[in-house]
């Protein structure tokens, strides 16, 4: 064999190894490292914190801090985690960790105005933020590297063309937070698809018996109502329970996914959920930004990254039905 063809074939043969055995060893040291709780990589302990607009005991968030924390463990991060629903509060919280000096920021942008000088001031500090879930329209002008969430309208659009498809004729849609811009988004979008009728109604959402008895007394008042729309899952099992107590038929549908949606789309209680991925939000938020401190990447070329939004159905919860129970969908 000559020298050229030797080191041809060794050169076939070292790229071999290089794009099948090296990817599978890294693959499987990054695997073992997330299932025993070791970082996968070898980069400093950088610190992050993500601020949410969640008030307490919000399911949605949980499963975002779930993906985040699993993203955090896997890239050797310390991952910090504070939420208030007010606007003001909330901006408190961000400046407390600008304060601290932390290496990256996820944050929420449900009431912008109130976001928008604390998100400047993080950038200026040089500290990178990502933001998730809402305020995709105004992320960029803020200063945040990117966005990873839905954009709230066209999930809206999605919704009113489902109920056009199930030919529903008349919607109320339930508003569980005041000055939530990302709610709104979704109830505007829904009415601009659907050919019906779409009426709002806003309820205190930290006070279930007051959101049951509000949608109670809309359906006992008004027969008409043939699909009551909640843009949260915790809140479609309170619409059910508020339409058998008025006597409704009205289809329940509803925003985002848990254990109990899904169940409750398996025996027909709910008509159908929009999943956005929140799992995936939070630990896309949490890598992006590693890969920025790590690598200056930056996904999305300037426009969201989106995980929603996904009409689910009966036909899809079943799958989808052990992801919910061990939270991450």
């Amino acid at each position: 064999m000559t020298a050229a063809v030797l080191a041809a074939v060794l050169g076939t043969a070292l790229a071999g190894c290089s794009d099948t055995g090296g990817k599978r060893a890294e693959e499987r040291a990054a695997r073992e490292a997330a299932a025993g709780g070791r970082a996968a990589v070898n980069t400093p302990k950088w610190t992050f914190a993500m601020v949410t607009h969640s008030g307490d005991g919000d399911t949605f968030w949980d499963i975002v801090q779930s993906g985040a924390k699993q993203a955090a463990v896997k890239d050797n991060i310390k991952f910090l985690y504070a939420h208030n629903e007010e606007g003001k509060e909330q901006a408190q919280l961000v400046q407390s960790y600008i304060d601290q000096k932390v290496d990256g920021l996820i944050v929420t942008l449900a009431k912008p105005d109130a976001m928008k000088s604390v998100v400047k001031k993080a950038h200026k500090a040089g500290i990178p933020v990502i933001t998730v879930n809402s305020g995709a329209e105004v992320s960029k002008a803020f200063g945040a590297l990117t966005h990873v969430g839905q954009d709230e309208t066209i999930a809206g659009e999605a919704v009113g063309d489902e109920l056009d498809k199930r030919g529903q004729k008349k919607a109320l849609c339930v508003l569980h937070e005041q000055g939530n811009v990302g709610l709104e988004q979704r109830c505007d979008g829904a009415a601009k698809t659907f050919d019906g009728k779409m009426e709002k109604i806003y309820v205190e959402g930290t006070n279930m018996p007051d959101v049951q008895s509000s949608i109670e007394a809309k359906l006992q008042s008004d027969k008409g109502i043939d699909t009551v729309l909640t843009l949260g899952a915790p809140f479609a099992d309170t619409a059910s329970k508020a339409a058998d107590q008025a006597g409704s038929k009205a289809e329940i549908d509803t925003f985002d996914l848990n254990a109990k949606v899904a169940a409750a789309l398996q025996d027909d209680t709910l008509g159908f959920a929009v999943d956005q991925q929140p799992y995936l939000q939070g630990y896309e938020a949490v890598d992006l930004l590693w890969l920025n401190r790590y690598n200056a990447d930056v996904l999305g070329g300037g426009k969201p990254v989106l995980t929603g939004p996904q009409i689910i159905t009966k036909d899809d919860a079943a799958e989808l039905a052990s992801y919910t129970k061990r939270g991450t969908r």
